[in-house]
């Protein structure tokens, strides 16, 4: 097996994406968006226009501020581009095989692949992720479709701001998002897919259920395990044709609740799009709204958000053990069912609809994406709220908050950066191990120094586009063989083992290899040993000879690195001249025509012993 990391990620939403080769088939990780290098590109606040493209004077003038503190008019103003996995894209689409994702935000890059003329891979993904994946992308068109009315129309080829001389001219800090830190990152930036490719890539998508197995190309036996992560998120598990578990990509992941401390004086403002978390939230801040009998309207913006909520209640194999007990008790698997029929929650599709417009209340609360800050909901109600002291913003730890902020400065709102853990923490990874005793592990070289791992028999680090070779763990292959198959076995000795001849069909089902009979039985009679082992006796060959009318004599051979009895020659003199060579590593035949080598031949046949 060879392993290779495409990219170690950034977090929930940027997960990492590797390349896995398993008994020749090659299998892409995860396909996501760095969805953080939108911070480069203005949200159009008012004031802003669209790019244009630099003058002289304008290149000399950004060139002398280019260390200077960041503002607003140090971002791209154009019509956002979207950063792919940096080094997927250096890879032939044409020579993947399988593709497995395993979260919704691995899976938001995927209509990328799929628009490729040359990629024909399988795609497996969850029922869960699948849908949950399918409305982020569609949210996300709708979000860029929103934006892409204040710069209109643009160059979807080349736009000017990927222009060299423009890049040139970026702060270093926008210029390192742009390119990377050795200017290796230009092309991974691409215009955004439609909702038509969304459709598209999900026509090519093979969903599983909970545990449910699938067969590649009768080899990969591939099942999906709730990871915990996330709902609908996984750990995948792939079997060779060894039978043996080869992969195992996530092991366990922790989600830490924010509980939120404040006065409700102005209004709270989430651009969250963790669908777990979102649900979490809503329970906890329901509960301490009805704890403290203020009365404070929750709302919900978002393009997908009434088909989301309404699909988490009918997938209780992704959900933890106590939520599936409400399933079989007749209850709601989330609280956000009775807190909507109350109308404590509501929904709306867009920040400008009638009904929001109408229904509008401060101070609030209001989930909406984007957590960039550059898309959607969020722009607006930043742009309103920005100014007001008694509101609050919750953004996630891992955001710079001082770059995605930039387009809104000043700000007198509240800033609150908060960690909603995923994974584990380092300190909790040996525990585990230990407990688990992986024969083999994978680790990323930049965490050597973090922590010591010694509780795996064989270690591998690895660091981004390095292949590394795995070995398996099994030497030998299982094989089933039919019955009647089995009834034929002539056991013959060589050396320390037994060995028989077999003739049937070979073929690999559901990982397993399969010795079926054949389709015409094999004439005993005309059958012909394919492999011989030892070396002639050369008395009993002259022998053999003899009968068959060929007649010659032996000639031992004075070679001292040849054991004795062990080699010889026998020159034949009727009917016709040949020569029989006979070493320890082997017999040759030296003959005038096929004729009689065809006899020599049948002669050793009979003296040695073959399968």
């Amino acid at each position: 097996m060879k392993f290779t990391c495409l990219s170690k990620g950034g977090g929930f939403h940027f997960p990492p994406c590797h390349m896995l080769n398993v008994s020749g088939f090659r299998i892409l990780l995860e396909c996501p968006l760095d969805l953080s290098s939108l911070a480069i590109f203005s949200p159009v606040p008012v004031g802003l226009e669209a790019h244009e493209p630099l003058d002289s004077e304008s290149v000399a003038r950004k060139k002398q501020k280019i260390e200077k503190t960041l503002d607003a008019n140090d971002l791209v103003r154009a019509e956002p581009w979207y950063k792919t996995v940096k080094n997927l894209h250096l890879w032939d689409a044409s020579f993947i095989d399988v593709v497995l994702i395993s979260s919704p935000m691995g899976m938001l890059g995927l209509p990328f692949l799929t628009l490729s003329k040359d990629f024909s891979a399988k795609i497996y993904v969850t029922e869960a992720t699948a849908r949950i994946g399918q409305l982020m992308m569609e949210d996300l068109v709708s979000m860029h479709m929103e934006l892409k009315q204040f710069y209109g129309p643009g160059d979807a080829s080349f736009p000017q701001w990927m222009k060299w001389e423009d890049l040139e001219v970026l702060p270093s800090e926008l210029k390192k998002i742009a390119l990377g830190k050795y200017c290796e990152e230009l092309g991974a930036w691409m215009p955004l897919y439609s909702a038509v490719d969304v459709k598209d890539c999900m026509k090519k998508v093979q969903t599983l259920k909970y545990a449910e197995e699938a067969c590649y190309n009768g080899t990969l036996i591939i099942r999906p395990f709730s990871s915990g992560l996330e709902i609908g998120t996984c750990n995948w598990t792939i079997s060779g044709p060894k039978r043996n578990k080869i992969w195992r990509m996530m092991i366990l992941a922790l989600i830490q609740l924010l509980i939120l401390h404040q006065t409700l004086g102005g209004s709270v403002l989430v651009p969250i799009d963790r669908l777990g978390i979102v649900l979490c939230l809503l329970e906890e801040m329901s509960l301490l709204l009805e704890s403290s009998s203020l009365k404070v309207p929750i709302y919900i913006i978002s393009s997908v958000a009434e088909e989301l909520l309404a699909f988490t209640n009918i997938i209780p194999e992704w959900l933890c053990k106590h939520r599936q007990e409400k399933l079989f008790s007749g209850e709601p698997l989330f609280a956000h069912v009775k807190l909507i029929k109350e109308g404590k929650i509501h929904l709306f599709p867009a920040v400008h609809s009638i009904e929001l417009l109408t229904n509008w209340q401060e101070p609030c609360i209001v989930f909406c994406p984007h957590w960039s800050l550059r898309l959607g909901p969020v722009v607006h109600l930043l742009r309103y709220w920005c100014s007001d002291p008694n509101s609050l913003l919750i953004l996630e730890s891992g955001v710079d908050a001082n770059l995605a902020l930039l387009p809104f400065k000043p700000m007198e709102m509240k800033v609150l950066q908060c960690s909603f853990l995923s994974g584990i923490s380092l300190q909790k990874v040996q525990p585990i191990l230990k407990t688990l005793r992986p024969k083999l592990l994978l680790f990323p070289k930049e965490l050597r120094c973090k922590i010591q791992i010694s509780e795996a028999n064989t270690i591998f680090r690895y660091s981004e586009n390095e292949t590394l070779r795995i070995p398996t763990s099994k030497e030998s292959t299982e094989i089933d063989i039919s019955t009647d198959l089995a009834s034929r076995f002539r056991w013959k000795p060589l050396k320390k083992e037994t060995i028989t001849w077999l003739d049937g069909e070979l073929v690999m089902d559901q990982g397993k290899h399969r010795l079926l009979s054949g389709f015409q039985p094999v004439d005993s009679k005309q059958q012909r040993p394919l492999l011989h082992w030892g070396s002639p006796d050369l008395k009993g060959l002259l022998t053999e000879l003899s009968k068959m009318g060929i007649t010659g004599t032996v000639k031992k051979v004075s070679d001292e690195a040849e054991p004795e009895n062990a080699a010889g020659i026998i020159d034949i003199v009727g009917p016709e001249k040949a020569l029989i060579d006979v070493r320890e590593t082997g017999t040759v035949i030296i003959a005038a025509n096929d004729n009689l080598a065809s006899h020599i031949f049948k002669a050793i046949d009979i003296v040695l012993d073959g399968v």
